[in-house]
């Protein structure tokens, strides 16, 4: 059985698919770009203020699912430019504790709204 997960903390999807799906012990949350749910743009200043909205959007999902970041296990990370890779890894050490989860990033030619990173995760809400 699953059900849909939506965070109003977090922007509503720009296409035909949901924020997170909630699919037995795991949760499935859609790529998040640096969207301010507010202003329903992408934030200005860069590649660290758009990752730590993007994961801003993605702690806003969990928490509307009963979880915390602390339940993340795999995220993927996609990179208009690889050149913002240590950028973006300071960012997203400040959002994970000790273990942090598993990760892909990869460099990719386009992003939607022309967002300079995208981020999914896969969290485990088993208790």
């Amino acid at each position: 059985m699953k059900r849909a997960i939506s965070a109003e903390a977090a922007p509503a999807a720009i296409g035909p698919y949901s924020q997170a799906i909630h699919a037995g012990e795991l949760l499935f949350i859609s790529g998040q770009l640096g969207i301010d749910p507010a202003t329903k743009a992408i934030v200005d200043g860069g590649i660290e203020p758009q990752a730590k909205r993007a994961l801003a959007n993605i702690a806003a999902i969990c928490e509307a699912a009963g979880a915390s970041m602390s339940a993340v296990v795999k995220t993927t990370v996609l990179l208009q430019s690889m050149d913002d890779f240590a950028k973006l890894n300071a960012i997203y050490a400040t959002f994970f504790g000790e273990i942090p989860p598993a990760r892909a990033t990869y460099q990719v030619g386009r992003l939607p709204l022309g967002a300079l990173v995208e981020i999914e995760a896969i969290a485990y809400l088993g208790r």
